[in-house]
């Protein structure tokens, strides 16, 4: 029986395309890939021309006489489109310059003529990339002693003194000490890009979309216990600041490098004047806060942050590889590892660079393993098609190899697309977001255009229309499931669309490195997240929906320094603290003033003077002295610094915000009413500010003495 059209095509274009390191091979003797793939393709034709042939089942007879033959007609005709021509044209990638394209593989058969040979080949290319990478590892992961400070202890870029919320407890008590300590540390590169996705309260200010740094202008007087000169701008931040992104603020290290240094708590402070320096916006706040801290002056040292030198072997090992290589399993196989490892430990490691070498290889190796599974797939499925029987070296490494190390690098490549996480809420709350949400998908629509006639062209459109059928009614199905929330990771998008590039032309080689470079940045950086999360994990420090305390203001005096707040009766019962349904008894009230907690009561612990009858609530503040003591502001003398201090302390605003408790768990925080210099009181805005805390990842900062950190 003669060949089909189809197979007669596909061998004559592998005979003129030729295998790497075999061009005098007779045709007879081409490797078993390609004959696979024409043999696929024959099957496929030959299985459509007989089902053409086959006659229709009775019922789908009857159900066609019923249908009017224009939408018939019209029915034929789409099948027949979408079948694609027979017989189908399969793709295949045929050099430009094959002289030179195929240089690569002359060179290493002719060192390396047997299959022994050139595993020995490979054998020492890993063994040069793992040592490589492994000093840059070690040299990331080292900091020498800073010289009567100790060891450096990693921060990670979100690390902070103070935790938000109530977090550190009433009066801060968690959080001390607040002032006479130090800790050496150091901060990894790029922490300009941590930023807050959920709103932070500052005084009447609520921070979003940027690092949190509060403070870093010229201060108003000299920082108590400090000469000029002692720390770094002669100046302090806010203890809930973000530590890394105010170093950077400071100028104490560029943000490209990291560094390390020694910070110093300096206890209480009036105001913190902000100031806008070295890509960092700084906020300012014009009352007082019992933490800071600043930057010991000249004791920076040197321990950068290497994953910029790191990249340049990864990139030069990766790119010999793919040029020296043709067998589709050991180029995937290689270049998945070698771009997992660095993204994990170096280019855009978990926990933000806050772990040392052992627990960030300790994480990596758990999400490596299930990632090769999902890579095998991956490549049974899609890359085996595109990479088999490929000899155009050089555009295979700067098509494929080159896309695969843009997405990999995401957290630098598409850092600059304003969309920090695909959900509803940020992309309405985030600027920008929705415009580059509608791009986006045009791109990717314009992309899967072209990539469904490319299938058509090779007579798979209906099976691959059958797959993206079923993967789109599974994404519907699981944005219908009540309670819980669709979220599209990056590792995901992979996933999903890798599908679409089962198939060697130059278009396809781009788009799968791509994605392949996505999925592993996604799964290295953050691990397997869940594709569907509820609304409380995805919407962590945002508000929850509480209800919030109906405050009055019984009496405010400014010669008696104090102020009265009727908080209403406590315990009492309301209907929509997490859902309408469930009734909820709240049984106590958190008061924040300043952003620091002043008031933890429950209604069956009411002992203090200062609050009334369960019956009608209500608690007296009196305004804030330096150390809580209106004696040593009496007798401090104007002129001096603690008077002048104390003076300041006298006139400063004050910002109280209050959140009802339910079984210990506090609910939302109102907005912030101010008590003004003069006595008068601003009240509150409508609606709630923040919630308790952001969750497991905005712990505290390692403290001196401590064993922990971000």
């Amino acid at each position: 029986m003669a060949p089909s059209k189809a197979t007669t095509q596909v061998n004559e274009a592998a005979l003129e395309e030729g295998t790497i390191g075999e061009a005098s091979t007779p045709a007879s003797q081409t490797p078993t890939a390609t004959p696979s793939i024409i043999t696929s393709s024959s099957r496929d034709a030959n299985s459509t021309d007989a089902l053409q042939r086959r006659d229709p089942p009775i019922w789908q007879k009857r159900l066609a006489n019923a249908v009017p033959a224009p939408l018939r007609r019209a029915w034929d005709v789409t099948v027949r489109w979408v079948r694609g021509p027979q017989p189908p044209h399969i793709y295949r990638i045929k050099p430009f310059f094959p002289r030179v394209q195929h240089f690569p593989i002359h060179i290493v058969n002719r060192i390396a003529p047997r299959p022994f040979h050139k595993f020995i080949l490979l054998v020492i290319l890993y063994a040069a990339w793992i040592a490589a990478f492994a000093t840059f590892v070690t040299k990331n992961s080292a900091a020498d002693d800073i010289l009567g400070y100790g060891q450096p202890s990693r921060l990670g870029c979100g690390a902070t003194y103070w935790s938000v919320g109530n977090g550190c407890g009433l009066n801060g008590v968690g959080c001390r000490p607040f002032s006479n300590a130090t800790l050496a540390f150091r901060c990894p590169a790029d922490c300009q890009k941590t930023l807050v996705l959920n709103p932070r309260a500052v005084g009447t200010q609520e921070i979003v979309y940027q690092p949190l740094v509060v403070g870093g202008g010229p201060m108003n007087q000299s920082v108590v216990g400090f000469q000029p000169g002692d720390l770094v701008s002669d100046t302090v931040y806010r203890g809930d600041s973000f530590i890394c992104a105010s170093a950077i603020n400071a100028g104490f290290f560029p943000a490209s490098e990291g560094g390390c240094g020694v910070l110093t708590l300096a206890g209480e402070q009036a105001s913190f004047p902000g100031r806008d320096a070295n890509g960092i916006p700084g906020v300012t706040f014009d009352s007082y806060f019992p933490l800071s801290f600043g930057f010991l002056s000249g004791t920076r040292a040197d321990c950068r942050d290497y994953r910029w030198p790191a990249l340049i072997p990864s990139v030069i090992f990766t790119a010999l590889l793919s040029l020296f290589t043709t067998n589709p399993a050991v180029h995937f196989w290689s270049l998945f590892t070698m771009l997992f490892w660095h993204v994990g430990m170096i280019s855009d490691p978990p926990h933000d660079g806050a772990s040392s070498a052992a627990a960030l290889a300790s994480t990596a190796f758990g999400r490596f393993l299930p990632a090769c599974f999902c890579a095998a797939v991956m490549y049974h499925f899609a890359i085996r098609r595109s990479l088999t029987g490929l000899t155009a070296q050089f555009e295979k490494t700067v098509l494929w190899l080159g896309p695969a190390w843009v997405g990999s690098l995401n957290n630098y490549t598409f850092d600059k697309i304003p969309i920090q996480r695909l959900t509803p809420h940020d992309l309405a709350a985030q600027p920008g977001a929705i415009p580059a949400l509608i791009a986006i998908v045009a791109v990717i629509l314009v992309v899967a255009l072209g990539q469904a006639w490319f299938f058509r062209q090779e007579g798979r459109m209906p099976r691959y229309l059958a797959v993206y059928g079923v993967l789109g009614g599974s994404l519907i199905i699981m944005l219908a499931l009540p309670g819980l929330s669709l979220r599209l990771h990056h590792y995901i998008l992979g996933l999903l669309l890798l599908p679409g590039t089962s198939m060697q032309n130059r278009p396809s080689l781009v788009y799968q490195g791509l994605l392949l470079g996505l999925f592993i940045n996604g799964v290295a950086r953050w691990g397997f997240a869940s594709i569907l999360e509820t609304p409380a994990a995805l919407l962590k420090g945002s508000a929850q929906g509480s209800i919030l305390p109906a405050v009055a203001v019984i009496a405010a005096s400014a010669a008696n320094a104090s102020i009265t707040f009727n908080l209403g009766p406590l315990p009492f019962t309301s209907q929509n603290f997490s859902s309408a349904e469930d009734p909820v008894t709240y049984d106590g009230i958190s008061v924040l003033v300043n952003d620091v907690e002043r008031l933890h009561l429950f209604a069956d612990d009411i002992s203090s003077t200062d609050i009334s009858a369960p019956a009608n609530l209500t608690w007296t503040w009196h305004r804030h002295r330096l150390g809580s003591d209106l004696a040593a502001l009496m007798n401090s003398s104007s002129s001096s610094p603690a008077g002048k201090r104390n003076s300041s302390l006298a006139a400063s605003p004050e910002y109280f915000r209050f959140a009802y408790m339910s079984n210990g768990n506090v609910g939302d925080y109102s907005q912030a009413g101010t008590w003004d210099r003069d006595g008068s009181w601003k009240a509150m805005a409508p609606g709630p500010s923040l919630r308790k805390r952001e969750g497991p990842s905005e712990e505290r900062a390692e403290r001196v003495g401590g064993s922990g950190g971000i």
